[in-house]
């Protein structure tokens, strides 16, 4: 059977905890030995991580850590993305301050106030003037793959305080949801 699984491109201490109350309340999992800044493993080894996992969804962070250009997070996304045992439901594009060299396209972007939109956010949740796409340090790679779904957030966790943890992470939540829902997740 393959894993379903949904691509975070974010890897910091903040971003590994939001997504593990998330997994923990969906009944799903994170792979928190994905997290990093930039992300340490490589690709097959997520994937074996993932492979482990009895769980749906799937939850794996990657980071470049700012590194312009295809960095550790995106090649390791690569793999995983197109191994032929996973699954991928959709993308979360998190937001991030990169002086606009990166950027992808989005299908849908959710605001710090848990607000849909057709614009990118930036890292703080704010929508942006920008139709369809968002800036971020590790989202270069989700337009060459081929990903259902990608839903832009401002970065993890953070937001001004809207998606902290305390207040249960309705940000980061309500973009996983979008995906399981659209991915069809739900109609199994």
């Amino acid at each position: 059977m393959r894993r379903r699984v949904i691509l975070v491109t974010d890897g910091d201490e903040y971003a590994q905890r939001t997504l593990e109350h998330i997994a923990r309340k969906m009944g799903g999992r994170c792979i928190s030995q994905s997290q990093g800044n930039p992300t340490h493993l490589s690709g097959m080894q997520m994937v074996q991580y993932i492979l482990q996992t009895p769980y749906d969804p799937v939850f794996v962070m990657f980071d470049d850590c700012g590194f312009i250009g295809e960095g550790p997070g995106e090649r390791a996304m690569k793999v995983v993305a197109t191994h032929k045992q996973i699954e991928v439901l959709g993308a979360i594009a998190v937001a991030s301050n990169t002086h606009q060299n990166e950027w992808t396209r989005v299908d849908v972007s959710v605001d710090r106030f848990g607000m849909l939109t057709g614009n990118g956010v930036d890292k703080n949740g704010i929508e942006e003037f920008e139709s369809g796409r968002i800036n971020g340090d590790t989202v270069y790679s989700l337009d060459q793959l081929n990903i259902p779904i990608i839903v832009g957030i401002g970065d993890i966790g953070k937001m001004g305080r809207y998606d902290d943890l305390q207040a249960g992470c309705p940000i980061t939540e309500q973009a996983v949801q979008i995906i399981l829902e659209r991915s069809g997740f739900y109609d199994i």
